[in-house]
């Protein structure tokens, strides 16, 4: 147990005090962004475009640029949404409606997933030159050579953005990708040496369990 802890708190030993407390503040507005999503209040984009723009730094600065050009691409997708949202606004001007996603937003789901899974895998690709500042000398050293990780990063990404993408539609169907991508994210981000990042999944998980339940029953009350 000791050496598990050990383990868990290693990394923050070469953190600085502010990454942290931006670690801590950027984890505090994603979980407030669930919140504000199960409450299909408009708010969730303001605060999930803050929590990203502070992981985009973090990331940089510890030399993780895959992960980076990452939250780029889910920061792309929250003002996406945020500009879907705001056009159906109920008369109160602050939630919206929620509806069962269709068999041809499944298609296009499924598109999304092979395009971002490709995005992915084609930025890790490119990692020897993003990791040493995006030097082009170092294109020698790009190659086919992906572990295990990278595929779980890639196929994890995939899954929050097809969960991004059916929230911005307002499809109650983006619940179980966020629930599925979480229980992937959990161990992840122990594993990368993100512990208060970790914790953040495990509140995600549990607000996206009960935002399943109470869009359904938001649904079934709206359509009767």
């Amino acid at each position: 147990m000791n050496d598990f802890i050990d383990y868990i708190l290693a990394p923050y030993k070469t953190y600085t005090t502010l990454n942290i407390i931006l670690e801590t503040i950027a984890t505090l507005f994603g979980i407030i962004s669930v919140f504000y999503t199960y409450k299909r209040n408009i708010l969730v984009y303001p605060t999930t475009v803050i929590s990203t723009l502070i992981f985009i730094y973090l990331f940089f600065s510890w030399g993780l640029y895959g992960e980076t050009i990452i939250n780029v691409y889910y920061a792309s997708m929250a003002f996406y949404g945020w500009i879907l949202w705001k056009k159906n606004l109920k008369e109160d001007h602050k939630h919206v409606e929620v509806f069962w996603a269709t068999k041809k937003e499944y298609f296009y789901a499924i598109l999304l997933f092979l395009f971002s899974v490709l995005f992915i895998l084609t930025v890790y690709y490119f990692r020897p030159i993003i990791q040493n500042g995006f030097n082009w000398n170092y294109i020698s050293q790009c190659k086919l050579h992906y572990t295990p990780i990278d595929f779980i990063d890639a196929s994890t990404t995939a899954i929050f953005l097809i969960g991004m993408w059916m929230m911005a539609r307002q499809k109650i169907d983006n619940w179980i990708f966020w629930i599925i991508g979480d229980l992937i994210m959990i161990p992840l981000m122990i594993y990368k040496g993100a512990v208060i990042t970790s914790s953040q999944y495990l509140v995600f998980l549990i607000l996206s369990i009960i935002g399943l339940i109470d869009w359904i029953r938001v649904q079934k009350r709206d359509t009767f």
